[in-house]
């Protein structure tokens, strides 16, 4: 017991003081490599324009490993299903509750398999949708409309959903705006250059305000 005291102890002490990015691979058949351009891109945008000194290379990460607990920020993304076990779910909860952040971006199709397996993660709590005077919003660049459109998609507009715990955002759920897809090389979508802008300066505040809060 007293060595997984101070085991836990040093993890936490990681998610607090590290500056790190990792990729999430769930269960479920889902497409969690997709978008294998975005988070490389991302992070080169962060150290070049926030002044993060975040590996290049971004780990993946499995939900039920103690890995997660090395990263502040966990990014989660797909087309697909998506599975939690109890293993998966507790392991992320306790992640989640200690310090760490999850962005989910659904890259099309993510929503309903996300929606009802994050009820085994935080069963009492829903997903509510932040205003768009919300900090994240403007932490690094300003977005007074709120979330931006990147991709159409079903041509709904764009809904950042989040759950809270004890008052910290701890996960975002980006869905009807694509972030990945803007933070992927250009050639892989063809989106013009100020589409690309504006989801790469999005993501920099949603890493900007995980390393933060």
């Amino acid at each position: 017991m007293k060595y997984s005291c101070i085991f836990l102890i040093v993890l936490l002490s990681g998610l607090t003081y590290s500056q790190e990015i990792a990729v999430l691979k769930y269960k479920g058949g889902g497409d969690w490599y997709s978008n294998p351009t975005a988070v490389p891109n991302l992070i080169a945008f962060c150290n070049n324009s926030i002044n993060t000194k975040i590996n290049p290379k971004p780990e993946t990460v499995e939900t039920n490993s103690i890995d997660i607990f090395q990263y502040p920020f966990i990014h989660m993304t797909g087309h697909g299903n998506v599975f939690f076990n109890d293993e998966d779910a507790n392991n992320l909860r306790n992640y989640l509750i200690s310090g760490g952040f999850l962005h989910i971006d659904d890259n099309y199709g993510m929503k309903p398999y996300v929606v009802e397996e994050l009820k085994k993660v935080f069963p009492n709590t829903d997903l509510v949708e932040l205003p768009a005077t919300h900090p994240i919003f403007s932490s690094a660049y300003s977005f007074p409309q709120g979330l931006p459109k990147i991709h159409e998609h079903d041509g709904k507009r764009p809904q950042a959903l989040g759950i809270f715990y004890e008052g910290r955002l701890v996960l975002l759920f980006t869905v009807e705006s694509d972030l990945g897809d803007g933070w992927e090389d250009q050639g892989v979508h063809n989106d013009p250059s100020d589409v690309r802008e504006k989801a790469l300066k999005m993501g920099a505040n949603i890493v900007k305000y995980a390393f933060e809060n």
